[in-house]
């Protein structure tokens, strides 16, 4: 579509570049401190046009985009943020058509990536302790209209997985060294395991657990992400920066652990297993 509709999501983004997101109804208004924004004068726009309050304040009319909308995700508990999400669904190879589990659900923000990645096609198992928070998240992937590519399991992951033989599955749980086993039973051969912890010792208990239930190929590592400051006179890095938000470690389950490895060889970083790296 080139132009807004009726019932769509759009982000109304102002001078300074801050923005909300709005779900355009015939008749809504809009209330902002720059004035009062008619949702009948959004309805119908060409995308990217200029919209004006009542006041004479402009705002830019978008359509916005996944980073944005989890940024917005309603939350009653701290998400995993869109730097990391992004390098997740890269290393757990989620596509249109797959099936992930998840583990927990939280607020919906990885819920509503996965969902968003695997398609209508596609199935996100979402599971969790507490209703509460998997309410939440309903509400968050009703508010997007994909809440009919997630199942939501309201079960304590120590008693095991209900599915085998899956393709993926991430641990954004507080104690994952605890369910390797239960990860290792869910997964298929080969298939993606992820998670993120936000503390080195849980890294290094997390270590331990894999090394037991016999995963190769582990990963760990953290993202940076640094903004600049867009003005062509003087370009430079803004004051801020999103640093630690927490480790990310990835490994795959193997059949069989190579039991040595070659004497005097140290092993290899994930650099060095890239192509040109």
């Amino acid at each position: 579509m080139t132009s807004t509709q009726e019932g769509e999501l759009v982000q109304l983004v102002g001078r300074d570049h801050k923005y909300r997101l709005v779900r355009l109804q015939p008749g809504a208004e809009l209330h902002t401190h720059r004035g009062l924004v008619k949702h009948d004068d959004m309805i119908g726009k060409p995308w990217g046009s200029r919209v004006d309050s009542h006041l004479g304040r402009p705002f830019y009319l978008l359509p916005p985009s996944l980073h944005d909308i989890l940024r917005d995700t309603k939350r009653s508990s701290q998400i995993i943020f869109p730097k990391d999400i992004g390098y997740i669904l890269l290393k757990l190879s989620i596509a249109p058509g797959v099936t992930v589990i998840e583990a927990g659900t939280g607020s919906g923000a990885l819920t509503t990536a996965l969902a968003t990645a695997v398609g209508p096609q596609g199935r996100v198992i979402s599971y969790d302790q507490r209703a509460d928070m998997q309410n939440l998240a309903r509400k968050n992937l009703e508010q997007l209209g994909l809440q009919d590519r997630v199942e939501f399991r309201l079960r304590d992951i120590s008693q095991g997985f209900e599915e085998t033989d899956c393709p993926a599955l991430f641990l954004d749980v507080p104690i994952p060294h605890e369910y390797i086993g239960q990860v290792r039973a869910a997964l298929r051969p080969g298939g993606f395991f992820g998670s993120i912890v936000p503390t080195t010792n849980q890294v290094c208990t997390l270590l331990s657990a894999l090394e037991r239930h016999e995963f190769e190929f582990v990963e760990v590592s953290e993202l940076s992400l640094r903004y600049y400051k867009p003005v062509p006179e003087r370009l430079r890095p803004t004051d801020r920066m999103v640093a630690h938000t927490g480790y990310l470690i990835f490994a795959r389950p193997v059949l069989e652990k190579i039991a040595e490895k070659t004497p005097g060889r140290q092993d290899a970083s994930p650099d060095e297993t890239i192509p040109g790296g």
